[in-house]
């Protein structure tokens, strides 16, 4: 990770790798079923049926993070899944395409991986076109699947770069008139709890977030912060930060939460205070952002906790997930 104003010191990074540990030491669970969304081998859901056997149990679409890069994909977070399910939740663990070292960079004629170190952070436009098809796949995909749950009672849930993709797919209604992925109506949703998001790109770029993955994302220059030194622009819209980068500003336009506001669907975002992957700061100007276009969004801000907790069966911050889910699915 790109060091950001005010780096962790030794001690928050050891926290933050015991952390990461505990959350990646649980084995992957195995679905009840898994169902295609798409033809790609990555356009899959997992789904788990609620452990108690309950039927009209609520849906939550879980959305993994890892960077929108390839070398994390759903199966790390199959456990908060299972645990999901024993509260009583029917879970869909979705999967979609992320960016690999396979890839050339988000720009034409770009040489893969060039002037990065390890893969790209996501694929233009594919992670996004995924993440719509799974959305306007899952009532039906769910109902096949998993008949006991509740179709009409879904939310959406993601954690770090998939809390981002929580955030817009919930947004979709707003995106630009001509967006591929624009809704005609806010879609079916109870609402979103988003985990320690990459939410506000503006601050995530500020702050040179996961190596520089929201530039990547969209198309700049790889692990860098375009138009500034890195948390020059905290307060700023994308657009801002990524001055001078004509192809970058037009993607935010259609990917950054932060400025796809107000959205009329119930978001609540939990986050560790002592977040050193993704700063709280994040959340707080997505937060900022919503009061200003004159919708609220509830913030949850955990004190003790870092980044990984919050996806981890074993930590009591998924305890606080669990109950911010149960609050929008009953």
């Amino acid at each position: 990770m790109t060091d950001f104003p005010g780096s962790p010191d030794s001690a928050a990074r050891e926290r933050d790798a015991a952390e990461s540990a505990s959350a990646f030491a649980h084995p992957a669970v195995a679905p009840d079923r898994t169902a295609a969304y798409g033809d790609h081998p990555d356009q899959v859901v997992d789904f788990y049926a609620p452990r108690d056997g309950r039927t009209g149990a609520p849906l939550v679409v879980l959305l993994h993070g890892g960077a929108w890069r390839s070398p994390y994909d759903r199966a790390h977070v199959s456990p908060l899944a299972d645990f999901l399910a024993r509260r009583g939740f029917a879970v869909a663990n979705v999967e979609y395409r992320r960016g690999g070292d396979d890839i050339p960079r988000q720009r034409d004629g770009a040489e893969p991986g060039a002037g990065s170190v390890g893969p790209v952070a996501g694929r233009w436009p594919e992670t996004f076109d995924d993440v719509a098809a799974a959305l306007d796949a899952m009532p039906a995909l769910a109902s096949r699947e998993l008949p006991g749950a509740d179709v009409r009672r879904i939310v959406v849930s993601g954690h770090s770069a998939g809390g981002h993709l929580a955030l817009w797919a919930a947004a979709r209604h707003v995106l630009p008139e001509g967006s591929p992925w624009r809704l005609p109506a806010p879609p079916s949703l109870r609402g979103v709890v988003a985990l320690a998001p990459i939410a506000d790109f503006a601050t995530a770029v500020g702050l040179g977030v996961c190596g520089g993955a929201v530039t990547q994302l969209l198309g700049g220059e790889a692990g860098s912060v375009l138009g500034g030194e890195a948390g020059s622009v905290l307060d700023g819209d994308a657009g801002a930060v990524l001055d001078g980068d004509a192809v970058a500003v037009e993607r935010a336009a259609h990917a950054d939460p932060g400025v796809l506001l107000p959205t009329g669907i119930a978001t609540a975002i939990v986050h560790g205070v002592e977040d050193i992957v993704v700063p709280p700061a994040v959340s707080e100007a997505y937060v900022d952002a919503a009061a200003r276009s004159g919708e609220t969004v509830g913030l949850t801000l955990l004190g003790g906790v870092g980044h990984f907790p919050l996806i981890d069966p074993s930590a009591d911050a998924c305890a606080v997930v669990a109950e911010e889910l149960a609050q929008l699915a009953w």
